[in-house]
């Protein structure tokens, strides 16, 4: 329970469908706290307001309920940021935080108290019809969160199966129903709104976060176009992300974009939008959801958890690697990022990509 309106009613649905539930808010720390000289904020999914919020809703339907202390696993979280963010790479913590602690720590902590399932309030589905569990989009495409849960897979006998013990009450309502329910459960947190934010990144600075931690790793570079051409200098290349576009300190009278960042030669390319559009990618930790496959499999594919997903085809080249064929150019595909591909609604595999082939 995060004290947000889709954990609420997943808890007020599961106890009105006859389960014994007892609430659990992880604590990462507290606003204004810094872990590792990263500053909670105060609209992330973690903050002291939001322990409030969550004690206050498992009062209001009179269950159990326990703070669990996660800041020191938290911490992890934060390095696997920054070091993606040094070594050029575009991180997703999020995701991490879902593999490593809500699905992994806390499970751990389930089985401890002997509890049978562990339920959240994602926007994602469960498909029980066949031999094994299989996870499916949300209802509710505009909130699917299944991109972000893809590692909670793997086949029975290859690797711990989450989805056996997970529950995803609200994964066939909209985000309108779940308000609808709040109000008739009574929880006062029915029209709090989303967090949108890195719970450790309140103000979106990354860079700032990075050079607070290790301001040694940041040295002034070089901007280039793509023909190796100076166009400017910048403060470090941790300031930038592939794709983006604002605050890049260089007019030439045409948009350019982030098409390339080499930490080792601590530079930044420039190019125009066409130069992002990717063929393929190759991906790492790759979690399957059906037998894994060295022949192509028609899917679609998605690189961002808000991203579209568009017609390519995967395949399995070794243990725990994919490789994706985009049959529509992907842009803005990075390195470091999740790539997860489905067959229709379903999850099909996922991985965290490492190479990126461009189209030009």
């Amino acid at each position: 329970m995060s004290g947000g309106v889709d954990s609420s009613v997943a808890a007020a649905l599961l106890i009105q469908q006859g389960f014994d539930v007892v609430g659990c808010f992880m604590r990462l720390g507290s606003p204004g706290e810094d872990i590792g000289n990263a500053t909670l904020g105060h609209r992330g999914c973690c903050s002291i307001s939001d322990a409030d919020d969550a004690r206050g809703v498992a009062s209001t339907l009179d269950i159990p309920f326990y703070a669990l202390n996660f800041a020191d696993d938290f911490e992890q979280i934060i390095q696997y940021f920054e070091r993606e963010y040094h070594a050029g790479r575009t991180p997703n913590p999020c995701v991490r935080c879902n593999d490593w602690l809500k699905f992994g720590k806390l499970h751990d902590y389930a089985e401890g108290i002997g509890a049978t399932w562990v339920a959240s309030g994602h926007h994602a589905r469960i498909d029980r019809s066949g031999a094994f569990p299989r996870l499916r989009r949300s209802a509710d495409l505009r909130k699917d969160q299944s991109y972000v849960l893809f590692g909670a897979g793997g086949l029975p006998g290859k690797r711990t199966r989450r989805l056996d013990q997970l529950i995803f009450p609200i994964g066939e309502l909209s985000k309108e129903e779940v308000r609808t329910h709040a109000k008739r459960f009574g929880l006062g947190v029915h029209a709090k709104p989303d967090s949108q934010e890195i719970c450790f990144v309140p103000d979106d600075d990354y860079a700032g976060l990075l050079e607070r931690r290790h301001p040694e790793r940041f040295e002034q570079g070089r901007m280039l176009d793509a023909d190796g051409n100076e166009l400017a200098t910048h403060e470090g290349h941790q300031h930038y992300t592939i794709g983006q576009r604002r605050r890049l300190g260089v007019a030439v009278g045409h948009p350019l974009y982030v098409v390339q960042k080499n930490p080792a030669s601590n530079t930044v390319t420039l190019g125009p939008r066409e130069a992002l559009a990717a063929m393929g990618c190759t991906a790492a930790e790759a979690s399957w959801h059906i037998e894994p496959s060295k022949d192509w499999i028609e899917c679609t594919a998605q690189v961002r958890a808000h991203g579209e997903s568009l017609a390519a085809q995967v395949r399995s080249t070794g243990k725990d690697r994919i490789e994706v064929e985009f049959t529509q150019h992907q842009e803005a595909a990075a390195a470091g990022q999740a790539v997860v591909c489905y067959e229709d609604d379903l999850v099909l595999c996922g991985g965290w990509i490492d190479r990126v082939e461009r189209a030009s």
